[in-house]
């Protein structure tokens, strides 16, 4: 009976075998038919959310997940098919059964006959941060504002006057006064223009804020046509652009201004930029009356000081030399903080006076005003510091770590016991530069937050004019260059020169600049592929050099000769692998290999004997020292 039984359970193993396959296939065929509502699902939760419009369902996003794991576990089914034996039979065709039924149920769910989405109503966006408003002036401009918005015919509202008297602060006001309003737009956006300006770049940022990827469309009225129809699905938004330098035509960036849909906000410093973008209300901002300067002044020298009456006279007559611009008074009152020496607010007033002789631009005055608080830092140091800021691009955020890294190259700040105690230093410079108003401190929150920094527009222009003479810079950062600049601008008096964040692919093999004081050279962030021998022959004074994140595929042998070299970046150079000799830079401090094709540990690095930092992180000369990071 005993053979008998198993005689019966092979025939019964044998059955299921043969309908196995069948069965498999039956599930296939249904996964087939679900993997293609499950694409048509994709796409069109894609529209929907490109537009930013819609947001999809709990249901949906569980159907998804659902669908995921059962591919999974239908292909691993398959897989265990092929190595299938004889006695597995049974469990495996109850197993297919299984699968089959869950397949079926989902292909039935997906129907969804609620849709996809729902409307995913969209918060305003958060206050930004901005100082007080002051006087009379600034409440009659905001009532005047906040009127015409309101008005249905009034689509396009200019604000204009010139840097420093108080735009952007304005307008500012404006945005977290509509934000504390719910019933009055449903979505505010800001975007800074600033002199950068380019239809695409302009595109971007606004993509950027509409949650719309252009990466993938370079064709101008395709992408266009893109931001239009995100836009448009907005209705009653406000679009505030600050800072425009220059007109340009809405329907090239197809910003769709209209009744019920978005309303434009612009600042500048041109009357005719307001003109011929058609505004229909044109604002102009006038500097602070006397007593609305004073006021500011009290209020940014500190009220909690009570200066005495003899001072207090000078002190008003300081506050009338920043010819009623908040920028000015800000950056003045600032440096003025904490001071009630009758012999310093002098020294100051007469400073300002002096420096303003056979001057009536307003906007000269203002930078001798700014100029003043560069002169009051009293520390030569801390002075480079704050130059060095103006070379990287306008509107840059520059992270206080990186930053005070350049400080330590360019030895702004002395060795020290420890580089902890070099830190403290440099935070302890970027807080002075700070609390003077010459820097403005922010947070960095993408990927992660960091403590950063940067210029006023207007502050960073006054410390251009001061590197046009001495120390003598050229500045040419983040302005979209092509070609690197002509020999004729390489001067000899240089002594740094920054050409990071542009897309200079190509130095000729003719270019080799005489600047024998030239000891920053910045080309961070470019597209160069190659670098002549001849570039660097007449450089023997170049201290720091940053090459990082470049397609540079073969380093010039004169490198080699850059005795005085104390900082060489190479910083995501992934395409090269070979570094000719460092055996002649023996001042050689910081070496940044990060992330480079370099194979071999560079010839004569035994010859670095100043080497304090060195970073071979993810290079593959990096896997022959112990220690990717050294820092001695």
């Amino acid at each position: 009976m005993a053979k008998l039984g198993k005689i019966i359970d092979m025939g019964e193993q044998l059955c299921y075998c043969n309908s196995l396959d069948e069965k498999m296939q039956k599930l296939k065929r249904k996964l087939e038919d679900l993997s293609s509502r499950e694409a048509d699902i994709n796409k069109e939760l894609e529209y929907a959310e490109s537009l930013y419009l819609k947001k999809r369902r709990r249901q949906v996003e569980n159907w998804l997940t659902n669908v995921e794991r059962i591919s999974r576990q239908v292909h691993s089914l398959e897989q265990t098919l092929e190595e299938r034996r004889l006695l597995g039979c049974v469990q495996l065709w109850k197993r297919v059964e299984e699968l089959t039924g869950e397949v079926t149920q989902l292909v039935d769910q997906g129907r969804f006959p609620g849709g996809l989405t729902f409307e995913a109503h969209e918060t305003k966006g958060d206050a930004l941060l901005t100082t007080k408003l002051v006087g009379q002036t600034f409440q009659t401009n905001m009532d005047k504002i906040w009127t015409c918005l309101m008005q249905d015919e009034v689509l396009i509202i200019g604000i204009y006057g010139m840097g420093g008297v108080g735009k952007t602060t304005l307008v500012t006001h404006i945005h977290n006064k509509l934000i504390e309003n719910p019933n009055t737009f449903d979505h505010v956006f800001w975007i800074t223009v600033s002199q950068d300006f380019s239809i695409h770049k302009l595109q971007n940022d606004i993509a950027k804020i509409l949650n719309l990827d252009l990466s993938n469309m370079d064709d101008e009225k395709k992408r266009a046509a893109k931001l239009a129809q995100a836009l448009m699905r907005r209705q009653q938004s406000v679009l505030i652009l600050d800072d425009v330098w220059n007109h340009f035509v809405l329907e090239k960036v197809r910003i769709p201004v209209r009744v019920n849909g978005c309303k434009l906000i612009l600042t500048t410093r041109s009357l005719d930029v307001c003109r011929r973008m058609g505004c229909q209300v044109k604002i102009k901002v006038e500097p602070l009356s006397k007593e609305e300067a004073w006021s500011l002044f009290l209020e940014k020298v500190g009220n909690e000081i009570s200066l005495p009456p003899e001072v207090k006279d000078i002190a008003r007559s300081v506050a009338k030399e920043c010819a009623g611009l908040p920028l000015a008074i800000t950056v003045l009152a600032g440096s003025m903080r904490g001071v009630d020496d009758i012999c310093e607010w002098r020294n100051a007033l007469e400073i300002l006076k002096e420096s303003k002789l056979g001057q009536d631009d307003m906007e000269t005055e203002v930078f001798q005003v700014l100029r003043f608080s560069y002169w009051s830092l009293n520390d030569s140091k801390v002075q480079h510091c704050f130059l060095y800021c103006s070379l990287y691009p306008e509107d840059y955020k520059i992270k206080r770590e990186e930053l005070i890294e350049r400080f330590i190259d360019e030895g702004f700040i002395d060795r020290m016991k420890s580089r902890q105690v070099e830190f403290d230093r440099g935070h302890t410079i970027l807080n002075k530069l700070e609390n003077s108003c010459l820097l403005e401190g922010i947070i960095e929150d993408f990927p992660n937050e960091k403590k950063c920094v940067k210029m006023h527009d207007l502050v960073r222009d006054m410390a251009l004019q001061i590197v046009i003479v001495s120390p003598r810079f050229m500045v040419e950062a983040g302005i979209g260059l092509e070609n690197i600049p002509d020999e004729e601008k390489w001067t000899k008096d240089l002594e740094k020169v920054s050409l990071m964040h542009n897309k200079i692919s190509v130095i000729p093999s003719s270019l080799s600049p005489r600047c024998p004081k030239l000891s920053t050279l910045m080309l961070q962030h470019n597209s160069l592929r190659r670098i002549p021998d001849s570039f660097f022959v007449h450089m023997h004074g170049l201290k720091v050099l940053d090459l990082s994140y470049n397609g540079i595929e073969y380093l010039p042998n004169s490198l080699s000769h850059l005795e005085n070299l104390t900082s060489l970046l190479l910083r995501e150079c992934d395409k090269i692998e070979h570094v000719p000799s460092l055996a002649k830079l023996s001042a050689l401090k910081r070496l940044d290999l990060w992330h480079t094709g370099i194979s071999e540990v560079p010839n004569g690095m035994e010859m670095l004997v100043n080497l304090r930092y060195l970073d071979l992180y993810e290079s593959f000369c990096g896997n022959n020292i112990k220690q990717n990071h050294i820092f001695i």
